[in-house]
């Protein structure tokens, strides 16, 4: 293995020896201080020597066997296929990397359980534990459990999440053996961003409909601010694409064609296709022209364009004249 290489480094040879739209993708998923290191890697790499390219992507696929070992039939199993190709200290020290990243993600542990098991797990937590095990699970897992807890802690744990920011590792510690956790003693001593509106807004965005609508009801009557903040959050221009071809059409019908022209300014090729296809060619030309001749623009005034757009969006899907699909309407509606 490379061990004299830095993370960062193998990271950079790794995207090197793949083709660039592969590479993309694997940038797609890193953070943003990730993407800063292994950017400067990759701008000052040079030369790579065939050996290092080599031990990196080796280690890579050796990895990824023991990741899918493991989540055949877990550590010992999956230590014991790889000593069939490699040596028993390189298979201990591939199995070690693959638990010292699970392990580092903090209630780990509990992303393997379903779902129904886990809220049965859980549910008797206060609503401050919920929401900091939510913080730290998968989004659509942790929707799963929310639209499981009864309307009440439903409410409470979504104010807990969103006004969630810096949680000591202490206490993610003391809730992890409160819970007979394997991962306490792992957890570094650095604080860690959990939480918050983006949180919320990522959770209720896959919780059906009902769900959604009730908590964010319940919540207006005390905090009417957070409830503007997470419903921004949830559903963004970009999101029409969502829409159906019909409910596309809804929306035209309540846009001025200025605010149309100015909101299509930074929109995605996709997008725009989505919505000239849906208006008549005459439209269709008038709009582009608009956006042709427009000149400069604020950012700001596009923004704000879009804004009315999805207001319009949300009115609509909230009087139930359109489904905007992955948002729950799709288990409301009956074939």
């Amino acid at each position: 293995m490379a061990d004299d290489i830095s993370g960062s480094r193998k990271a950079a040879i790794l995207l090197l020896s793949m083709d660039q739209d592969s590479a993309a993708l694997v940038m797609q998923r890193l953070d943003g201080e990730a993407i800063e290191d292994v950017s400067r890697e990759i701008a000052s790499i040079g030369h790579i020597e065939s050996r290092d390219r080599t031990a990196v992507v080796r280690e890579f696929y050796n990895l990824a066997l023991a990741h899918n070992y493991m989540d055949e039939g877990g550590l010992q199993y999956a230590r014991e296929l790889l000593s069939k190709s490699l040596t028993k200290e390189q298979a201990d020290e591939i199995v070690g990397q693959v638990e010292r990243t699970i392990n580092a993600s903090p209630f780990a542990f509990l992303s393997k359980a379903e779902a129904d098991n886990l809220l049965t797990f859980i549910q008797d937590e206060h609503p401050q534990t919920i929401a900091l095990i939510l913080s730290h699970l998968p989004s659509g897992k942790a929707s799963e459990i929310l639209v499981g807890l009864p309307a009440a802690k439903q409410i409470e744990v979504v104010k807990r999440i969103a006004n969630m920011e810096q949680t000591n590792p202490e206490m993610i510690k003391e809730v992890e053996r409160g819970l007979e956790s394997r991962l306490s003693s792992m957890i570094h001593q650095t604080f860690e961003k959990t939480g918050g509106v983006e949180t919320v807004a990522e959770v209720l965005n896959l919780a059906d409909r009902a769900t959604e609508k009730s908590i964010l009801e319940a919540l207006e009557t005390e905090d009417p601010d957070l409830v503007e903040s997470i419903r921004r959050l949830m559903f963004v221009f970009e999101d029409i694409m969502l829409v159906d071809d019909r409910g596309i059409q809804s929306v035209l019908k309540e846009i001025d064609n200025a605010d149309l022209a100015l909101a299509l300014r930074t929109a995605s090729e996709e997008l725009k296709d989505k919505i000239f296809k849906n208006m008549s060619e005459r439209a269709t030309q008038l709009i582009k022209e608009d956006m042709q001749y427009m000149g400069p623009v604020r950012v700001s005034d596009v923004e704000a364009a879009q804004q009315k757009i999805v207001d319009v969006v949300r009115r609509l899907e909230d009087s139930g004249e359109i489904v905007i699909s992955g948002r729950g309407g799709d288990r409301e509606m009956v074939v």
